[in-house]
């Protein structure tokens, strides 16, 4: 016998406010009949095959999947969006979930699927009703009067309005991934970096210095990480530099998270490496304050 789970529908890049109040009607549902929680999302934004142009997002496939579960959904599904499922009709995409144990869903009242989008939450709480099975349509969350959605959250990031992007998400911007071998600099100048690689999927916040809360085997550090193009040395691309106070140990390898919460300042080019250690320690003194709680 399958078991039955209530399913949130969405693609929750950023799993903000928006997708949290998803998620706790999903729950409350869940409970009321009795169900596991789950999320139908896709491996890959929609609009790429939609429109051919996908946005910069804000979280990667892995680091999406760990906020959904840290927010209490029990199964994750990911589809992969292709063309198959871009021209399946918006019933049909309801009963394969059905076949597969979805007991109820949850969508916004905004949320178009189907192909050509043609199903939208009015179609979806009438094939729900005709086969009676719950459902919740949840209404466009405000935050100080602007709908809380991923666009606005992608545009606070570049503008490097990390506070207000937190505000939205409803938890710290997140970084995360497998450290990797750097050029060893921070090491010459006493302040050694754990290393990422940025996303390239990903949009890109303001570059410059953070005050970071950094997770790695299972422990809280404080660190100050910096998203740039290290022009001090000549760098190309954007990197992830973050250095972790009160650590000692190598961390090339580990699986680092890094949870942003603060902008502290600009990337800048500075004159010599001994002035770029120096700011680094003011940087990293103003993270210690700003994370004393931790």
């Amino acid at each position: 016998m399958k078991e039955k789970t209530i399913y949130a529908l969405g693609f929750f890049d950023g799993v903000h406010l928006g997708h949290q109040a998803l998620m706790l009607a999903c729950r409350h549902l869940a409970q009321r009949k009795g169900c596991n929680t789950g999320v139908v999302t896709f491996t890959t934004h929609p609009d790429g095959l939609v429109s051919g142009s996908v946005p910069g997002l804000i979280n990667t496939r892995q680091d999406r999947g760990r906020l959904l579960c840290g927010y209490g959904m029990e199964k994750l599904i990911e589809l992969p969006f292709d063309e198959k499922l871009m021209t399946t009709h918006w019933s049909a995409f309801l009963e394969q979930l059905v076949e597969k144990g979805a007991a109820g869903f949850v969508c916004g009242s905004d949320f178009r699927f189907g192909a050509g989008g043609s199903g939208t939450a009015k179609k979806l709480e009438g094939f729900c009703a005709a086969r009676n099975l719950p459902y919740a349509i949840v209404p466009q969350q405000l935050l100080d009067g602007v709908r809380v959605s991923s666009t606005y959250i992608r545009q606070l990031l570049v503008e490097g309005k990390l506070k207000d992007a937190n505000r939205f998400l409803g938890h710290p911007y997140t970084l995360s991934g497998q450290v990797v071998a750097g050029k060893r600099l921070g090491r010459t100048i006493g302040v050694p970096t754990a290393n990422l690689v940025f996303p390239e999927e990903l949009v890109v916040p303001k570059l410059g210095v953070y005050a970071t809360a950094a997770v790695v085997d299972g422990k809280l550090y404080r660190a100050v990480t910096n998203i740039g193009t290290r022009p001090t040395v000549n760098g190309e691309g954007v990197t992830v530099e973050a250095h972790l106070l009160d650590f000692e140990g190598d961390l090339y390898g580990k699986y680092l998270e890094l949870n942003f919460l603060e902008f502290l300042r600009p990337e800048q080019k500075f004159d010599s490496l001994e002035d770029l250690q120096a700011e680094i320690e003011k940087n990293a003194l103003q993270s210690r304050k700003i994370l004393e709680k931790l």
